[in-house]
């Protein structure tokens, strides 16, 4: 298996980034990564205003995937994700949802144990995902703090072990990254932090001809799933619906009318972060849907 470490990280999307790693159709890989302030917050005494901010939301990469050309859609399933012992969230004015109503930086530790994470003596579940995920975009490049077409920060709770995402290949290779673990986070990401924490992603890589897809697509044992951002929650909740019942069309044959009274019974609007520079939805189908269609939506 191959393994890429944190010595090897990007701020951006970029297809003029130099592949750090060059692996095949088919090929695992165990990546490794910093948390989203890239580490440089080790106690709730640090200077938040006094970190670097151009090293937020690193991304380990990029990689290479041998035979994967502009066109195809990059596979890549999530098989197993770990995280750190110790985790840490962020407030601050004009950061998030509640921006407005704060008047300094404040970090808080979450340490990590025994399967939960411990908030002020208070133990969460965790949901361990993956914020920043994604390729190079075709033009110029896109912060990993910014999420769109290419994938990027797109907060989704979704992206975590067992799923399955698909991105549109827009340049040679894709140039693949990742990083932004979060122990947990709630669909939103209001503070504009979840508890943020290293860690380690293994991934395989497939690659699927023909497929035409325009924004990233996730699965999982359960769903299928749509997602996309936009300036909006409007716009994005349109964008998402609207390629989702585009593809039940065209691979079922029935009517745009049947499809969408189809979808507004079954379908689900879910907000994925509310925070960053784009917003970010996705629109959810049951599987058992794909069963009685008797066709698969994506893959």
């Amino acid at each position: 298996m191959h393994t890429l470490s944190t010595d090897s990280v990007i701020y951006d999307f970029n297809k003029a980034h130099a592949p750090v790693k060059k692996v095949k159709v088919g090929d695992t890989i165990e990546i490794s990564t910093y948390d989203c302030f890239e580490n440089q917050i080790q106690s709730e005494d640090t200077e938040i205003t006094g970190i670097d901010w151009n090293r937020v939301n690193p991304a380990t990469g990029p990689i290479y995937i041998e035979g994967v050309e502009p066109g195809d859609v990059l596979k890549v399933k999530i098989e197993k994700l770990e995280i750190g012992d110790r985790g840490v969230m962020v407030v601050g004015p004009d950061l998030g949802v509640m921006g407005h109503r704060l008047e300094e930086m404040k970090a808080k530790m979450i340490p990590i144990k025994d399967g939960k994470a411990v908030f002020n003596e208070i133990e969460l579940p965790l949901n361990p995902m993956i914020g920043v995920i994604g390729v190079a975009p075709e033009g110029e490049g896109v912060s990993c703090g910014t999420p769109g077409a290419h994938g990027g920060n797109m907060d989704n709770k979704m992206v975590t072990e067992g799923a399955t995402l698909y991105f549109p290949v827009a340049v040679e290779g894709a140039l693949f990254g990742l990083g932004d673990f979060h122990a947990a986070m709630g669909d939103g990401e209001v503070s504009v932090s979840g508890i943020e924490v290293e860690g380690k992603a293994t991934v395989t890589f497939e690659v699927v001809k023909d497929e035409g897809i325009t924004q990233p697509m996730l699965e999982n044992d359960e769903v299928v799933t749509q997602i996309a951002s936009a300036e909006t929650l409007d716009e994005a909740v349109k964008v998402a619906t609207e390629l989702m019942i585009n593809r039940i069309c065209r691979k079922t044959g029935m009517s745009v009318s049947d499809v969408t009274m189809l979808m507004s019974a079954v379908g689900q609007v879910e907000v994925c972060q509310v925070v960053d520079p784009l917003v970010t939805v996705r629109f959810v189908v049951p599987k058992w849907l794909e069963e009685k269609f008797g066709v698969r939506l994506i893959g």
